[in-house]
């Protein structure tokens, strides 16, 4: 490579890393709002991309399973700089809350937190966000009395059978009702976009996406190997979140609370503490690691659950315009996002509910923490302060 092709290169990866850090610094609310912030950031005051590319990359994000602000985070460095640009977006995106939560985990397996009353405002805390997401989620994706009734049935599977592949098996289902009964969708124009990845590396990535979610649950039993089935657990999770990052928690809850890896009382006080730190909330998988296995499981965890989210939006982007034109595919993943309805609300019963709502000064404390985010629309970070005084004042009572 020519030096001055070197120096504009390296300008670029600094460039996209400096601005992708500020804005995982400073990007509090969730999703819908980090892609507020980067339409902000990245289309009106840089014009990195133009409207149509973005909402193209959008689309394609919510699209696939994963963190859909993350995915387009990526996608945005990619078409920046190329792969490597992705990975340095990505990074500056996710690294403030990453370590924030490492070392939240780390003060907490430091002290005692069974019964601090702090720990258990955090989890009325997830008790309000969760119903929040909920509520917001279920208006756009369960709108007819199908999709409801779709979400009713998930709901009905995975709160009755409880385990992993309960989900998966509900998520499958839910996408063939949807293939059948939505199969008449259609795009008023078919949409054409333009992607810097080759069909070839796209491939790869897609066989690599498949071949990991099939071979660590097999390496995990040949092994025996705790850090083996760590990252299966994590890639797993990863791989099969449809409709935002709160639906990791029931995938993440079945996966490591009955194995007794975690304790269902430092899950949902990391869930809690998540809401407080900006950037994605899969950086959950960040504190839940660092409790398993310390700061380096922490790192491990993220990277476990990130990988699916890099292997699709690279493997799907040159594909992109054959997939979302086909009305039977766009049927398919209306019958799954409906199914996260369910899956959701069967999460909130169950663990979140029953292990946090103990009384009515619970349930007071938590009907406040979900005005002040759904009425009052006060920033998620001053409703995790809120929760931990609040739930100090409730063991006094």
């Amino acid at each position: 490579m020519k030096p001055e092709n070197l120096n504009r290169t390296m300008k670029a990866y600094i460039e996209i890393l400096l601005v992708s850090t500020r804005l995982g610094l400073t990007s509090f609310g969730g999703p819908t709002a980090h892609l507020g912030y980067f339409h902000s950031e990245y289309v009106r005051r840089r014009k990195w991309m133009d409207e149509k590319s973005y909402a193209d990359l959008v689309a394609l994000s919510q699209f696939l399973p994963g963190p859909a602000s993350s995915q387009v985070g990526i996608g945005i460095g990619v078409m920046r700089a190329g792969v490597l640009g992705g990975i340095v977006s990505f990074l500056g995106f996710t690294l403030p809350s990453v370590i924030a939560l490492i070392l939240f985990a780390g003060l907490l397996t430091a002290t005692d937190i069974g019964s601090t009353g702090w720990i258990h405002g955090l989890k009325l805390v997830a008790v309000a966000v969760v119903a929040h997401a909920i509520l917001g989620m279920a208006k756009n994706l369960t709108p007819d009395i199908t999709r409801k009734t779709i979400a009713l049935l998930a709901l009905m599977g995975t709160l009755l059978w409880q385990s992993a592949w309960t989900q998966v098996g509900v998520i499958l289902i839910a996408a063939f009702l949807g293939f059948l009964l939505f199969k008449q969708q259609k795009e008023a124009e078919p949409a054409t976009s333009t992607f810097p990845i080759t069909k070839r590396v796209s491939a790869i990535c897609l066989l690599l996406f498949v071949g990991l979610l099939v071979l660590l649950p097999i390496l995990r039993e040949l092994t025996g190997s705790v850090w083996i089935a760590m990252i299966d657990s994590f890639y797993r999770s990863g791989s099969l979140v449809f409709g935002g990052g709160h639906v990791v928690l029931p995938l993440l809850e079945q996966e490591l609370v009955p194995t007794g890896w975690i304790s269902e009382e430092s899950f949902l006080a990391g869930y809690g503490a998540t809401q407080a730190v900006p950037g994605p909330l899969f950086t959950f998988a960040a504190y839940l690691g660092t409790v398993m296995k310390g700061w380096q499981g922490g790192l491990v965890a993220t990277f476990a659950v990130f990988l699916p989210a890099f292997l699709l939006i690279l493997g799907a982007l040159p594909f992109w315009d054959s997939l979302r034109n086909n009305p039977k595919v766009k049927g398919a993943i209306m019958g799954v996002n409906a199914a996260v309805i369910g899956i959701l609300i069967s999460a909130f019963y169950s663990p979140i509910w029953t292990s946090s709502v103990l009384q009515a000064e619970d349930f007071a404390l938590a009907a406040v923490l979900f005005s002040m985010l759904a009425y009052w629309k006060l920033p998620p970070w001053m409703v995790v302060v809120a929760g931990a005084l609040g739930g100090m004042v409730v063991s006094f009572v």
